[in-house]
């Protein structure tokens, strides 16, 4: 905690001094919540935990106009833990990149950043936002491509008619090896008026430079496809997913073994997931719902969830939350209720809390 104190007096005094020539925003997010969780192996637990709908974070972005509809862009986020005051492992493990936006040419940024397929999932498929019991990672596979990718280089196309494209490239950085744990994703995007979607491939090479990457010896790769759409019709919004998962690790288990089976439950390599949601306006406020199916074509250990929740407004940057969620698992599946920043213990869990954006 005492390296984020120092790094946010630091990044805010050079902040000061360059407010004449660029924009720097500090920004973040406290969330905090009660987490109930039943079911699994551990038996009731019930605790009070950040991050539950979205992880708390603070960060640091800034642009500098550098004429011709041309600037310079960077972004540093660190998280840190509301309930106890720490923060996340290294400093800034959340975000950290630096690139240059062109209104012409689109935007180039290296470093750490989300993963498209991530970013797909939780602003276009999923009404939970990724977040808080009803959350589609508790069956969509975000494993394999990871919530981020360090070393990498993402090019995003200026918008035509609504149409965009993104290239992600992840170098691998292991001695002797080029090829061993790169990652490419490729996205095509549409948003115009009250319609979103998104088709996302990500391609993982799990090797290390000391297995190889010969076709003889190559592991299999790992290969996530998401299609994903959503639709404002005023009153409620419509959301819809669907993901193809092949390869070793694409579709790996948030827990090992969380029900404490004999037979521990299987991962999958060939699987596909369906979810079905919305999100309807009621008052001031807004109820979620969501239904997601996992079909384990490997191992016949397949998966259904239901969440539904209520967002409560208290103004345009705090809320209320209560969300539940049930998990069935079928034929020895293994999977868990979760939120954002927890992979859950159990099949049934519910939450109770507050956040606030700034």
């Amino acid at each position: 905690m005492k390296k984020l104190t120092l790094a946010a007096l630091i990044i805010g005094g050079f902040a000061a001094q360059a407010q004449a020539q660029s924009n720097v925003t500090i920004y973040g997010i406290a969330d905090a919540g009660i987490v109930g969780e039943r079911g699994g192996a551990a038996g009731s637990v019930t605790k009070l935990t950040s991050g539950v709908g979205n992880a708390s974070r603070i960060g640091f972005r800034g642009t500098e106009d550098l004429g011709g509809g041309n600037s310079a862009i960077f972004q540093l986020e660190a998280g840190t833990k509301i309930d106890t005051g720490e923060n996340d492992s290294a400093l800034f493990q959340r975000q950290a990149f630096v690139g240059l936006k062109s209104k012409d040419m689109g935007t180039v940024t290296v470093g750490r950043q989300y993963t498209m397929l991530y970013n797909v999932l939780s602003k276009t498929a999923d009404p939970f936002g990724a977040g808080f019991a009803g959350n589609a990672k508790n069956l969509f596979a975000t494993g394999g491509a990871g919530t981020r990718v360090s070393n990498s280089l993402l090019y995003t196309t200026p918008s035509f008619q609504g149409f965009s494209a993104d290239v992600q490239y992840g170098f691998g950085e292991q001695a002797g090896d080029n090829t061993a744990g790169r990652q490419l994703g490729l996205a095509v995007n549409y948003a115009q008026g009250p319609l979103k979607a998104s088709v996302v491939y990500n391609n993982k090479n799990n090797d290390t430079a000391a297995v190889g990457t010969t076709p003889a010896v190559r592991k299999d790769r790992v290969k996530n496809t998401l299609f994903a759409a959503n639709y404002d019709f005023g009153i409620a919004k419509a959301y819809f997913g669907y993901e193809i998962d092949k390869g070793a690790g694409s579709s790996p288990l948030p827990v090992a073994n969380a029900f404490g089976y004999k037979v521990a439950p299987k991962s999958s390599a060939d699987s596909t997931t369906l979810l079905l949601g919305v999100g309807v306006k009621a008052g001031t406020g807004t109820v979620l719902a969501s239904y997601v199916r996992k079909d384990d074509k490997q191992n016949n250990q397949d998966a259904n969830q239901f969440g539904i929740g209520y967002l409560h407004p208290l103004s345009k940057r705090t809320d209320l939350y209560a969300m539940v969620a049930k998990m069935s698992n079928k034929n020895g599946a293994g999977y868990t209720i979760g939120n954002n920043t927890e992979a859950g213990s159990g099949d049934r869990a519910y939450n109770l809390g507050v956040r606030h954006t700034f």
